[in-house]
């Protein structure tokens, strides 16, 4: 089995927040696109799956902060993994999708500000 990168977790968790995120912010980018129409209202057919987007987005957050700080770290000293660089930028960039993908959860709850 080939060794895992940690990206997994942050890419499942992204694909997780979009799939929580599309039922108010398809029609929000369609409008402000200007394509209008009386269908765009009807684009919520993702909304009763929301809560298990919402679920599985905080599920792999979880799971790739617990890669970043708790599990130890079995590195060769010639590969990338053990260069302390390599190990901040990772945490850097879980801490910015983080920061998005909670802004894009909460987008629905803002959407009405826009209407």
């Amino acid at each position: 089995m080939a060794p895992s990168n940690g990206k997994g977790p942050l890419i499942a968790g992204v694909l997780a927040a979009i799939g929580g995120s599309v039922c108010c912010i398809g029609p929000l980018v369609l409008l402000a696109l200007g394509i209008g129409g009386t269908w765009v209202g009807s684009l919520t057919a993702m909304e009763p799956y929301r809560p298990i987007f919402i679920g599985l987005t905080l599920l792999f957050l979880g799971l790739a902060w617990r890669r970043l700080y708790q599990m130890p770290r079995a590195c060769d000293p010639k590969t990338p993994c053990a260069n302390p660089r390599t190990i901040r930028r990772q945490r850097l960039t879980f801490w910015i999708i983080s920061v998005l993908l909670l802004g894009l959860l909460a987008v629905p709850s803002l959407v009405p500000l826009f209407y």
